[in-house]
C-alpha cells in the first residue's frame, strides 16, 4: 500500500490529472471521481480523450479538411445517387425523386446536426455506443452500448459491399456498353467486387498521412464530377428532349409500387437515406483529428448540408432530362445510371461520363472501408466483437487498425454471396445499410432527449437552446423511416420469395443474435467502454490499465 502510494504520487509529479467537467466532455469517468493521468506535455486532444477513459493510440494527422474529406468520400453524392436510382426515380418518377430527396434531406439535418452536438461533447472512435453508454437509464447503460455498438457495426459491416457491388455492376455495365455481345455473369460481378475490395484494403492499411492525402484527392474528384455533371446533362439532353413539360416534371409522379403513392414516395427516400449515410465519419476518426471536439463536429455538418445543397440539384438534373424512366430503372444493362447517361448523351459521350462516376464510386467504397475499419476497432476495444482482440490491434509502423480493416472486408465479401441469390436479396444491403445506421444515429439521440438529466456536458460545439427540439425531429424520422425501408414494392400474388423485401430479416437476423448473445453470456461481463488509461479514484485510489479498472469504475457508475 506505501509503494502504490509513492507510485502514485511519482506519477502525480510528472503528469497532470484530467477532469471530464473542466474539458466539456460528457465521460463514463463520472462525477469528477475517477481523474485520468496524464502525460504533462500532452495536448488538449490527448487530455480529453484520457478524460473520456482512452489512451491515444493513432497518429493525429487529420485536419478539419481531412476528416470533412473522408465524409465527403463516403458521401459521394452523384455516385450514391446513381447506385440507389432505381429507388427514388422508380418508385414514384420525376415528382417522388424530386420531393423525396429534398424532404428526406432536410429531416437528415437534424439528425447530421444532434450528432454533431454529441461528438464535440464525446470525441472518440466509439462515440454513438459511448454515448449510449452514458445517456441510458440507471443500470441500462451496457444494455444500450451493445445494442447501438453492434447496429453501427451492421451498418458499416454491409457500407463496403453496398458500395462496391454498385461500383462491380457499374463495370460489368461498362463493358456490356463497349462490347454489345458480352454477356455478363453474376460471377463476373463477384470477382469484380473481391478485387475492388482488396484494393482499398491495400488504401486503409497504410498510414493516417497518406489516408487523408487520398481522401482529399477522392473529395476533389467528387466535387470535379458533380460540376461537370451539372453542366453536361442539360447541355447533352438537348439532343434528347423530353416529350413532357417539363412544368409537369415536379407534379409527374408515376407509381412503380402497388401501395400509394403517398408511401411509395416515402419508400423511394432510400435514395436519400443511403446517399447521406456517411456524415458520422468524422466522429469515428475523432480521435486522428487534430481538435477534434470543434474540428470533427464542424466536418459532420458540412457533409451533411453539402449533401443537401449538392445532392438536390443532382436530382434535379436527372429528373429534367431523363425521357423514358421506364428504360433507366428496368433497362437492359441492370444498372440505372448506365441506362440514364446513354439515354440523355448518347452512347460515346454517355461512356465517358459513366466512367468518370465509377472513378468517383471507387473513392466512395475507399471512405466506407476506412469509417468501417475505425468502427470495429473502437467497438473490439471494449471487448464487444468476436475475436477483438485482433481487431483492436493497432499496427506499429502506421498507427492504423490493419486487422480490423481486412475483418471489415472479409465480411464484405462474405454479404457479396448474396448475389448468387437474387438482386432483391443483394439490394437488401443497402436498406440494411440504411436502417443500421440510423438507428444507431439516432438511439443516443433518443436517450440523451429522454433521460439526460443534466449528464450532458455540452462541447464546445452546441445547439444550445435548439438542441431538444433537433434532437425530437431527428427521433421522429427514425420513426417514419424504419418501417418505409422494410416494405417490399409489391403486394398479394405479386409478393414472392424473388420480390420480398428481406431488410427486416438480413438486418433484424444478425441484431437477434447479437442481443441473444447479449442476454445469455455478454450481460455477464460487458460493461460498455473500458477505460484504459490509469487513473486516480478520489485521492488515493489508483485504478490499474486494462479492463479491471474499467469494470471497478463502470460497477460503481451502476
Amino acid at each position: 500500500m506505501v509503494a502504490d502510494k509513492a507510485s502514485t504520487e511519482e506519477r502525480r509529479r510528472s503528469s497532470n490529472l484530467v477532469r471530464p467537467d473542466a474539458l466539456h466532455v460528457t465521460s463514463v469517468m463520472t462525477k469528477g471521481r475517477e481523474l485520468a493521468i496524464v502525460v504533462e506535455d500532452g495536448t488538449l486532444d490527448e487530455q480529453a480523450l484520457g478524460a473520456l477513459g482512452y489512451k491515444q493510440e493513432f497518429k493525429r494527422d487529420f485536419t478539419l479538411f481531412e476528416s470533412f474529406s473522408v465524409s465527403f468520400s463516403v458521401l459521394g453524392l452523384l455516385p450514391s445517387i446513381a447506385s440507389t436510382l432505381g429507388y427514388g426515380l422508380g418508385y414514384s418518377g420525376t415528382g417522388g425523386l424530386i420531393w423525396g430527396y429534398l424532404i428526406a434531406a432536410l429531416f437528415i439535418q437534424s439528425t447530421a446536426f444532434s450528432m454533431a452536438e454529441l461528438c464535440s461533447s464525446i470525441p472518440t472512435a466509439g462515440g454513438l455506443y459511448y454515448c449510449a453508454q452514458v445517456m441510458a437509464p440507471p443500470g441500462w447503460g451496457p444494455f444500450f452500448s451493445w445494442f447501438v455498438g453492434w447496429s453501427n457495426f451492421c451498418g458499416f459491416a454491409t457500407g463496403p459491399c453496398s458500395v462496391n457491388y454498385a461500383l462491380a455492376a457499374m463495370l460489368i455495365t461498362c463493358g456490356q456498353i463497349a462490347y454489345p455481345d458480352y454477356t455478363p455473369q453474376t460471377w463476373h460481378i463477384y470477382l469484380t467486387l473481391l478485387a475492388l475490395l482488396i484494393m482499398q484494403g491495400i488504401v486503409t492499411m497504410q498510414s493516417t498521412r497518406f489516408i487523408g492525402w487520398v481522401s482529399k484527392i477522392g473529395t476533389i474528384w467528387n466535387l470535379i464530377i458533380i460540376f461537370i455533371f451539372l453542366i453536361w446533362f442539360p447541355v447533352g439532353s438537348i439532343n434528347s428532349p423530353k416529350t413532357a413539360e417539363t412544368h409537369a416534371t415536379w407534379t409527374t409522379f408515376e407509381n412503380g409500387t402497388e401501395w400509394p403513392i403517398g408511401w411509395a414516395t416515402i419508400m423511394g427516400f432510400l435514395t436519400t437515406i443511403w446517399t447521406m449515410s456517411g456524415y458520422d465519419a468524422p466522429f469515428h476518426l475523432s480521435e486522428e483529428c487534430s481538435n477534434a471536439n470543434v474540428a470533427s463536429p464542424r466536418a459532420i455538418v458540412m457533409t451533411s448540408v453539402s449533401g443537401l445543397l449538392l445532392g438536390w440539384p443532382i436530382v434535379l438534373v436527372i429528373a429534367y432530362t431523363v425521357t423514358n424512366i421506364t428504360d433507366v430503372v428496368a433497362g437492359n444493362y441492370g444498372q440505372p445510371f448506365g441506362s440514364l447517361c446513354l439515354q440523355v448523351l448518347g452512347q460515346r459521350a454517355g461512356l465517358a461520363m459513366f466512367a468518370l462516376n465509377i472513378v468517383a464510386q471507387f473513392f466512395v467504397g475507399q471512405g466506407c472501408t476506412i469509417t468501417a475499419s475505425r468502427v470495429v476497432f473502437a467497438f473490439s476495444r471494449d471487448g464487444a466483437l468476436p475475436g477483438s482482440r485482433w481487431w483492436s490491434n493497432v499496427d506499429k509502423r502506421t498507427k492504423t487498425p490493419v486487422f480490423a480493416t481486412w475483418g471489415v472486408l472479409t465480411v464484405a465479401a462474405l454479404l457479396g454471396l448474396l448475389m448468387f441469390a437474387s438482386p432483391v436479396a443483394i439490394g437488401a444491403v443497402f436498406s440494411i445499410g440504411a436502417i443500421a445506421q440510423y438507428v444507431s444515429f439516432t438511439t443516443p439521440v433518443a436517450l440523451k432527449l429522454f433521460f439526460d438529466n443534466g449528464r450532458f456536458k455540452p462541447g464546445p460545439w452546441n445547439l444550445g437552446k435548439w438542441s431538444r427540439p433537433i434532437n425530437a425531429i431527428a427521433c421522429l424520422w427514425l420513426l417514419i423511416i424504419i418501417p418505409a425501408l422494410c416494405f417490399p414494392a409489391v403486394k398479394g400474388i405479386d409478393l414472392t420469395p424473388l420480390t420480398m423485401n428481406w431488410t427486416a430479416l438480413i438486418y433484424g437476423g444478425p441484431m437477434l443474435l447479437a442481443m441473444t448473445w447479449y442476454g445469455v453470456s455478454a450481460r455477464k461481463w460487458f460493461v460498455g467502454p473500458r477505460v484504459n488509461v490509469e487513473f486516480v479514484n478520489g485521492v488515493e485510489e489508483v485504478g490499474s490499465e486494462g479492463g479491471s479498472g474499467s469494470d471497478e469504475m463502470m460497477g460503481e457508475k451502476r
